[in-house]
């Protein structure tokens, strides 16, 4: 099992060598490939990132967690839902997408994805309008 420091895949060239990915880098090429999907509305995350982002210090990789084996990988992502999508269609559409982007952009073999709904996201109501200013009205001079 690869460390939570580095994650090894020997390069595919006629050179040799190694190709060493950080383990945020598969979680924000995750990240990134989930807010691509209609229907999220945007991920997940723990305790410790909530505060980590209210202390401005905004993570990309909120709600990803990656596991890496031998050239494979497993991806545990937390979303929340869009109102009015259905989730199994927005989760297996989610779940294509990051799998398909990992594997291109890395050339790892990505074993599964796991898509946790924390949550459905409503629509903000529209914050009502000003106050009508009531109208002044006009005395006649006589």
């Amino acid at each position: 099992m690869a460390t939570e420091e580095s994650i090894s895949m020997e390069a595919m060239d006629i050179q040799g060598g190694k190709i060493t990915f950080a383990p945020d880098v598969i979680a924000t090429i995750a990240s990134l490939a989930a807010n691509e999907v209609e229907g999220v509305d945007s991920l997940g995350g723990t305790v410790v990132e909530g505060i980590t982002g209210m202390l401005n210090k905004k993570s990309m990789t909120k709600g990803v967690k990656v596991d890496i084996n031998d050239n494979t990988a497993t991806i545990d992502i937390s979303v929340i839902i869009k109102y009015g999508f259905k989730i199994h269609e927005v989760s297996a559409n989610l779940q294509r997408k990051v799998k398909s982007t990992i594997e291109n952009m890395t050339g790892l073999n990505v074993t599964a994805v796991n898509v946790f709904v924390q949550a459905i996201a409503f629509e903000k109501p529209e914050k009502k309008a000003a106050a009508a200013v009531p109208a002044e009205t006009e005395e006649k001079e006589c």
